[in-house]
C-alpha cells in the first residue's frame, strides 16, 4: 500500500524506489562460533533473515550465498527457515551465488525460488563426507599406550588412536547414505522439472555456474544489481541487512564460554586450541574448491 503522504511531499522528498532486503550468508556452516572467521548456523542466520522478511513493502528478499558447506543439520535448518519465512510473509526469494554454493551451501541456495549464479561460481557437490586422522602408528613409535574403558561395545567407534574396524566404517557409510538421500530428496523437491539428472549429478562433483545452468542446478547467469534492476526497475534499492549488536558492539547472538568474565587460563587455552582447529577445518573446506 502506497504511503498517502507521498502525494503531498515535495518531489525531491518522495521515494518511489522498490526496496529489496539483502542477506549475506557467508562462511563455513558449523555451530561453533569463530572469532577469526565468519561461520554460518541457524543461530547466526535467523535474526538477519527475520529482519529481512519483516520488511513489509518488499516484494522479494535477496539472499547472497558464499559457502563451501559444513554441517548438514545446520544447512537444512537454515534452508527450512528461509522457506518458512517466505511462505509466512508471502515473499519471493532470489538466491545469488558468489564464489561458491557447494554441499551445504548449495542446500541453502535451494531455498530460493530462483538461483542466480556468476558463470564462474562453483555449485553442486551434492554428497556427504567425513574426515579424520589415524594416530595408531604415531603413538606406538612414541611408546604411548592408549587406554579406553567403555560401557557399550560401540562407544569408542572410529577412535583415531585405535585400529580402524571394517564394521565401524560400514556403520559410518550407512549413516552417510541416509544423510545423502535426505540431501538428494531436498534438491529434487526444490529444483523440480528443471533438474537434468545424470550419473554424476549426486556423486559429490561440483561445476561452474555456467555448467550448473545446463544441469538445472541454477536458473540464471547474472549478478545481484543487474538482476534486481531488470526485475524491479532502475530505481530499485538493495538494502543490506545487518546483524543487531549488543551495547558493547558484539554481534548477537552468542558469547563464547572462554570469553566469559572469570574464565580461567585453562578455559582460554582450550578455547584458543578449538579456534585453531575450527579455522583449519574451515580452510580445508574452502581449499577443496580452489578458494
Amino acid at each position: 500500500m502506497a504511503n498517502p503522504l507521498q502525494k503531498i511531499l515535495p518531489k525531491r522528498f518522495r521515494s518511489d524506489a522498490t526496496v529489496i532486503p539483502v542477506v549475506r550468508l557467508s562462511g563455513a556452516i558449523m555451530t561453533a562460533q569463530s572469532a577469526l572467521r565468519p561461520t554460518l548456523s541457524l543461530a547466526t542466520a535467523a535474526p538477519v533473515l527475520q529482519k529481512a522478511f519483516d520488511h513489509k513493502k518488499a516484494p522479494a528478499v535477496a539472499i547472497v550465498v558464499n559457502s563451501p558447506g559444513g554441517s548438514p543439520v545446520q544447512s537444512r535448518l537454515i534452508h527450512q527457515r528461509i522457506r518458512d519465512l517466505a511462505e509466512e510473509k508471502n515473499k519471493r526469494v532470489l538466491v545469488f551465488v558468489e564464489d561458491v554454493a557447494a554441499s551445504g551451501g548449495y542446500m541453502i541456495a535451494c531455498a530460493g525460488d530462483e538461483i542466480i549464479a556468476d558463470p564462474s561460481s562453483i555449485v553442486g557437490s551434492i554428497g556427504v563426507v567425513s574426515g579424520s586422522f589415524g594416530f595408531v602408528e604415531a603413538i606406538a613409535k612414541l611408546g604411548i599406550e592408549r587406554r579406553v574403558h567403555t560401557a557399550g561395545t560401540s562407544k569408542a567407534t572410529l577412535d583415531p588412536f585405535q585400529p580402524e574396524k571394517p564394521e565401524d566404517v560400514e556403520h559410518l557409510k550407512a549413516l552417510q547414505r541416509e544423510v545423502h538421500q535426505t540431501f538428494i530428496d531436498l534438491v529434487r523437491q526444490s529444483r523440480g522439472a528443471s533438474l537434468i539428472e545424470h550419473d554424476d549429478l549426486f556423486s559429490g562433483l561440483f561445476w561452474s555456474g555456467r555448467r550448473g545452468l545446463e544441469l538445472g542446478l541454477v536458473d540464471q547467469i547474472g549478478d545481484l544489481r543487474g538482476t534486481l534492476r531488470a526485475r524491479f526497475g532502475a530505481k530499485v534499492k538493495p538494502v543490506l541487512m545487518q546483524a543487531s549488536r549488543s551495547l558493547f558492539g558484539r554481534k548477537q547472538p552468542g558469547i563464547r564460554a572462554d570469553m566469559v568474565a572469570g574464565a580461567g587460563l585453562a578455559s582460554i587455552g582450550a578455547g584458543f586450541a578449538s579456534e585453531i582447529l575450527s579455522t583449519a577445518e574451515e580452510r580445508a573446506l574452502w581449499a577443496r574448491f580452489g578458494l
